[in-house]
């Protein structure tokens, strides 16, 4: 990780892409900050409530995820290769602020708030056919079964969250 403080956005950019998250069809939208090539990736990501990413792993050593909580709270679900959730980490203001995604690990965003941004960095040259691997044990984004997958998936939270 290079450096630790994260880049100030101004209100104006906050509503500015909290409104592009809310419109888009996946719910959430980002704000690169790095070039095409650069070989650490800088982007703040504003996520609605109602979003899906499909759990995935990021395949080269180098792919460290640093994810830090900028807005609102949600979870980051560990899953082992079969698909079952093996931890649950909750980001919220004044506990757990930043985590650490190790390469070859698959995971995915539960958002226990109505909107969340958060800023992640990750070292490597983006390429769109080796920068992620998405699970084929779990439906695809926008797909129908998604929306049940999402909901089993807050139930998973939810019930994490009773016991902590």
């Amino acid at each position: 990780m290079i450096g630790d403080s994260i880049p100030v956005l101004s209100s104006f950019e906050l509503q500015e892409y909290l409104y592009k998250a809310a419109a888009s069809p996946r719910r959430r939208h980002p704000k690169i900050l790095h070039q095409s090539g650069d070989g650490f990736n800088q982007v703040f990501n504003f996520m609605m409530e109602d979003t899906y990413m499909q759990p995935h792993l990021h395949p080269s050593k180098e792919k460290i995820e640093q994810i830090y909580l900028v807005q609102g709270c949600f979870a980051v679900l560990i899953f082992n290769k079969e698909g079952d959730i093996e931890k649950i980490s909750i980001l919220e203001k004044g506990r757990l602020e930043r985590i650490e995604i190790s390469a070859f690990t698959w995971h995915s965003y539960v958002m226990l708030s109505n909107n969340v941004v958060t800023y992640e960095t990750m070292m490597g040259k983006f390429h769109p056919d080796t920068w992620k691997e998405l699970a084929d044990w779990a439906p695809t984004e926008q797909s129908k079964e998604s929306i049940d997958y999402l909901e089993f998936l807050k139930r998973q939270v939810k019930g994490d969250l009773a016991e902590w």
